[in-house]
């Protein structure tokens, strides 16, 4: 499994340098985020092996338990990328290095108390926007952003970082173009790179077009890990 996964993820970092050269960017200006959800630690430690360094976790308790597997791994860097609720705040905030989802002031506040009351250093936090306007997709409406992005400045526990999307699927990757676009004229609207410097966006069939618009973490599980099982 090791040597496939390697070679998997040397295949996805080239893709990512290509686009990354492509559009014209610096090299090293878009980092991989490698999405593990419902794979078993064994895979992130052959990820870890072949020189990945950023993990993303859809769902706590699967943070929690993999965390706990993988603690010996040196430098390992944690992301929460899933829906997060509030009660579920406190299981995470001194395991993740950022959190990609927060999309509400009362969940910037609680994490921002947690993380502060954790005596941790101010925890990497970027704004989930639901640019899609899709019922059953986490994030806050373009309209919400402006006081959600205020709480996390308000928050002494969080540093507020960027902005994070999951856009509607279309068969054509170059589908969701628009919607990174989007996501960019919000970051724009709302003080731009100086305050927003990060943006979280496109997945394994997409980043290309996510990098072209100015993505600088692409989250990629399949691409790596598989199919999920």
């Amino acid at each position: 499994m090791s040597d496939d996964l390697a070679a998997r993820l040397a295949a996805v970092n080239a893709r990512i340098a290509r686009a990354v050269e492509g559009a014209g960017r610096p090299p090293g200006s878009v980092r991989l985020l490698a999405v593990t959800k419902t794979k078993p630690p064994a895979a992130v430690r052959a990820a870890y092996a072949a020189g990945q360094r950023d993990f993303g976790e859809n769902y706590v308790q699967e943070l929690v338990d993999k965390a706990a597997a993988l603690a010996d791994l040196d430098g390992i860097r944690w992301h929460m990328i899933g829906h997060l609720q509030r009660n579920k705040v406190r299981h995470v905030v001194k395991l993740v290095s950022a959190v990609h989802t927060v999309d509400s002031v009362r969940l910037a506040e609680e994490l921002g108390k947690r993380a502060s009351d954790a005596g941790r250093s101010p925890l990497t936090t970027l704004v989930e926007v639901n640019v899609g306007g899709e019922a059953q997709k986490g994030g806050c409406s373009p309209e919400e952003l402006g006081s959600v992005l205020a709480a996390v400045e308000r928050a002494p526990g969080l540093a507020l970082s960027g902005l994070m999307t999951v856009p509607p699927h279309t068969d054509d990757p170059a589908g969701a173009r628009p919607f990174f676009d989007r996501l960019v004229a919000l970051r724009d609207a709302h003080g731009g790179a100086a305050r927003l410097p990060e943006l979280s966006m496109g997945m394994t069939h997409d980043l290309e077009h996510a990098i072209l618009a100015g993505a600088t973490w692409v989250r990629v599980g399949t691409a790596i890990f598989g199919e999920r099982g």
